[in-house]
């Protein structure tokens, strides 16, 4: 199915450094899908925490303003262009995008698309896209821990925490989380054991529950912090960073917090200690694109059909308009809710 007609697209733009409420709404037509693109009709998206660092202007290779924010979506294509497969047409599909996908309709390259399983609910799907592949790419690829070890997941209530605990105790792992007190009970029935991340002495907590170190660290905070994540390792453990969310407020480079962080992994790995620490990046490898594009399919595959399995239980924090942008990021923010901020369209 393809078609000549133009259509009109409303879309959030992130036009600068702004508080929440000072994300604008827009509309633009867009054209016909170009050859090996599809026309992918918004289903939904999510407030990933990229998008609160990037209205900062902090996240590590953002655009320019303005852009359009996004990183992934659920969507149903509704044409196809030249070179695509016709039978895509009404059928939906998950897409990984990191900008763009704020949007009630967007033009995509059909090789990005991963089928989402039938009956599947589009906010139950793309709360595990992004946050999905990267709690299974740190568990399994990065840091491969085995059943039996014990990990910690900081920010157990959170989007990719709330999926990395499930997961892990699928496959056999003690995990302790960290979450605020009053998100203690649901992490409980994630399958972690809960430790205060506002007690000054979490870290003592974390040693009394494993007095011999843990196998995993999935730190996304940095900082100072991330020194004391490093020493909750016993022999042959791994750390795996993946944000640095404690400098989100500070001003100045958006690089330089990172920087200093691979600058302090590199120095411990050197050390002949037997531990290991890894920056998880998810765009590690891209320029491969074929094969980086494979292990993405391969992996939210997985993903997915846990979840259709019932194995994996999105955390779904609120459904908000499309339009409602600035709401949707503002409770994202909040650190008040568990789980995933998803934007769906207008009612």
């Amino acid at each position: 199915m393809s078609t000549s007609v133009a259509t009109r697209a409303t879309e959030i733009v992130l036009p600068g450094k702004v508080e929440p409420s000072g994300l604008e709404v827009r509309t633009r037509d867009l054209p016909a899908p170009d050859t090996g693109q599809v026309l992918l009709r918004m289903d939904a998206t999510g407030v990933s925490f990229a998008e609160q660092q990037m209205r900062r202007g902090k996240y590590y290779d953002q655009p320019p303003f303005p852009f359009v924010p996004g990183y992934d979506v659920v969507g149903t294509v509704i044409s196809t262009g030249p070179g695509v497969d016709a039978g895509m047409a009404g059928r939906r599909f998950a897409a990984v995008t990191k900008v763009g996908a704020w949007a009630s309709h967007l033009l995509i390259d059909a090789a990005e698309l991963v089928p989402v399983p039938d009956g599947m609910a589009a906010a139950t799907a793309e709360t595990v896209v992004v946050n999905g592949i990267t709690a299974w790419q740190m568990l399994h690829r990065t840091a491969e821990v085995r059943p039996g070890g014990t990990v910690v997941v900081l920010g157990a209530n959170g989007g990719v925490g709330s999926i990395l605990v499930q997961l892990a105790w699928h496959a056999g792992i003690t995990v302790i989380g960290t979450a605020s007190a009053r998100h203690h009970a649901s992490v409980r029935e994630l399958g972690a054991t809960p430790v205060d991340y506002h007690d000054p002495d979490m870290y003592d907590q974390i040693r009394k529950l494993a007095p011999d170190g843990v196998d995993a660290v999935f730190d996304h905070v940095g900082g100072p912090g991330i020194v004391e994540s490093w020493r909750l390792l016993r022999r042959g453990g791994t750390l795996v960073s993946y944000g640095t969310a404690a400098t989100k407020n500070e001003e100045g480079s958006s690089q330089l917090p990172v920087l200093k962080l691979f600058g302090q992994l590199a120095a411990w790995n050197s050390l002949p200690n037997g531990k290991s620490a890894h920056f998880y990046s998810f765009w590690a490898g891209r320029r491969r694109r074929t094969e980086f594009q494979r292990r993405l399919a391969e992996d939210l595959t997985e993903v997915l059909r846990l979840v259709a399995d019932g194995v994996l239980t999105p955390q779904i924090a609120a459904e908000i308009p499309l339009s409602d942008a600035a709401s949707a990021l503002a409770l994202a923010e909040s650190r008040t809710v568990i789980g995933k901020v998803v934007l769906v369209p207008e009612a």
